[in-house]
């Protein structure tokens, strides 16, 4: 029988926020085994990184322990609370003992020291060794996490390497004094679909290797089928739900599991509407609308059957990497190279593809957001590309874009109402303030906020609230036609599902057409008509998205299919 590593018996965290105090987890408790992997899934708000902070001992002041224990065995005849170490202690333990691999390696590593340089910073911390020996093992290690080029990586920035790359070095770094617990917090959240999968069978054959103990966050229980034995399911604090992979994932007992496990866009049936978690806390049956391929091809025939309202024809991008001294470019990057398609009024056109591949570049430069250095974009037989600057801000009243990062591209200085009615100054929407006013709150209202948030500021909301505030703006300018740039990347499965279908009901609303853009390949098929499958700035693939889902001629396509994180009963890792 194997020894267990972590008790944690009845934690209580609260935050003080002026004078009050709001509970973030309440009666946590579970135990980990030596060699086992136990996956923590919720929503954001849950409780689950409050939970490995506490491990660690990195919780900010405002959070108090009202209650519990934290019991970690160092060895066989030693165990100790890690609520009563002191801080020395703690120290001893961190990166040596338990060691974190955060959700975001671009901001977890310092951008001014090489990324090997901070490995043996880590290593110089717990281990009497020389440099020279530091700098062995760190290139040992890179070698062990897969990095292409382990020497060259150790040379890098953090800016000079991929997300996956990153992440690989935040590993090598936790992995680094070997050690018995390794808490993974969101780690393949931010990337591709097929460097995610990397991750998992990277992490996977670590621990089978080193005999390690895993916690792994997320919010995807797709991702934790892949990896956890053992899975708690957090709502508000709380465990919800628990068991053993394979029979809590075959059958939920908790209305929360049940909705996270719904709300996932099928990668088999076709449906009008999403499921939503609130659905099922509400005690609703939900019955999925499925929409029938006679319907679709129905629908099909009246898009295409008209002149497409947007045209690109053999579209380039270029950007200079490196200019000699009179600044002259001497080596450049195409990033969009010789692309060209159609897209139709009412129309939702897919692109897909892993980060670098083009999709958001093409999205900035259809918007002139980014120049083309050849092609032509036509847009109802006007010429984007050749207007002047004057005359394509006043014609981005017709094209608007939604970006990827709900918390940087909103201005944390200007209140929700000045967010939405700013761009109506701009555009002349509007006979006074007080008609872009009642204007805002409509739209307030159309995405699913109330009308108290207009004189409210961007920090005050949740990531899924300030995508709504992004849709809002966007409408704001009575567009025709939408790009959304990753739009959903960074939100819970829970919460794009609800922006998913806002983003459908909107589209039928005011007819609008759209070029949805993302990474993930079972989004795409649920939003798009059509589907544009790209890779290295050209593209790979393009068709109607099911066909392309049910039958990808394209090596690259199959492999961005296979990558997707599905939840096979049959698949799931037990012990």
């Amino acid at each position: 029988m194997k020894c267990q590593i972590l008790e944690i018996k009845n934690l209580s965290i609260q935050f003080s926020v002026d004078g009050q105090l709001f509970d973030a987890v309440t009666n946590f408790s579970f135990s980990l085994k030596k060699g086992e992997t136990i996956g923590i899934v919720g929503e954001s708000g849950s409780g689950k990184s409050i939970s490995s902070l506490a491990i660690m001992g990195l919780l900010p002041p405002s959070a108090i322990i009202s209650s519990g224990e934290i019991i970690f065995h160092e060895s066989e005849e030693h165990k100790i609370n890690l609520l009563h170490a002191d801080e020395n202690y703690k120290r001893h333990l961190r990166g040596n003992k338990i060691a974190m691999i955060f959700q975001e390696p671009m901001t977890s590593l310092n951008p001014v020291f090489t990324c090997g340089n901070q490995v043996v910073e880590a290593i110089l911390a717990h281990n009497k060794i020389s440099k020279k020996q530091a700098k062995e093992k760190v290139l040992h290690l890179f070698s062990e996490v897969l990095l292409p080029d382990p020497e060259k990586a150790f040379n890098s920035y953090p800016f000079q390497l991929s997300g996956g790359q990153k992440q690989r070095v935040m590993i090598a770094m936790a992995m680094s004094c070997n050690p018995s617990l390794i808490i993974a917090d969101e780690p393949t959240t931010a990337l591709d679909v097929t460097v995610q999968k990397t991750i998992l069978e990277l992490l996977k054959n670590l621990q089978a290797k080193y005999n390690l103990s895993i916690i792994f966050i997320s919010h995807d229980l797709g991702v934790i089928a892949d990896i956890a034995h053992r899975v708690l399911v957090m709502y508000k604090g709380k465990i919800m739900e628990e068991g053993k992979t394979r029979d809590l994932l075959s059958n939920p007992q908790n209305a929360y599991t049940k909705g996270l496990l719904a709300c996932r866009p099928s990668t088999v049936n076709r449906v009008k509407t999403l499921a939503v978690v609130s659905d099922f806390l509400d005690g609703k049956e939900h019955i999925p609308i499925i929409i029938s391929n006679e319907e679709r091809k129905i629908f099909h025939e009246n898009i295409y059957e008209k002149d497409p309202i947007l045209k690109i024809t053999n579209l380039k991008v270029v950007f200079p990497v490196k200019k000699n001294m009179m600044g002259k470019t001497t080596k450049e990057f195409i990033a969009v190279n010789n692309v060209s398609f159609d897209v139709y009024k009412g129309e939702t056109l897919g692109l897909v593809g892993e980060s670098g591949c083009g999709k958001t570049t093409l999205g900035r430069t259809i918007l002139q957001l980014t120049e083309n250095a050849q092609g032509d974009i036509h847009y109802n037989e006007i010429a984007l590309n050749k207007l002047s600057s004057t005359e394509i801000r006043k014609f981005r009243k017709k094209i608007q874009i939604i970006f990827q990062d709900p918390y940087s591209s909103l201005n944390p200085r200007l209140t929700v109402g000045d967010t939405i009615t700013e761009p109506m100054i701009v555009h002349g929407i509007g006979k006074n303030n007080n008609d872009r006013k009642q204007i805002a709150l409509e739209l307030l209202q159309k995405v699913g906020l109330e009308s108290s948030h207009y004189a409210r500021y961007p920090h005050e909301f949740s990531g899924g609230q300030r995508q709504r505030i992004g849709i809002a703006r966007a409408l704001a300018v009575q567009p025709e036609f939408i790009i959304c740039d990753e739009s959903v990347s960074a939100l819970d499965v829970s919460v794009q599902a609800q922006v998913l279908n806002l983003l459908n009901s909107l589209k039928e609303e005011f007819k609008l057409t759209f070029i949805f853009i993302s990474h993930d390949l079972s989004v795409v098929k649920y939003m798009s008509d059509r589907m544009v499958v790209m890779q290295n700035g050209q593209i790979e693939e393009m068709g109607e998205a099911d066909q392309i889902y049910n039958s990808p001629e394209k090596e690259y396509t199959k492999k961005l299919i296979g990558a997707i994180p599905l939840i096979k009963i049959s698949e799931t890792v037990d012990q």
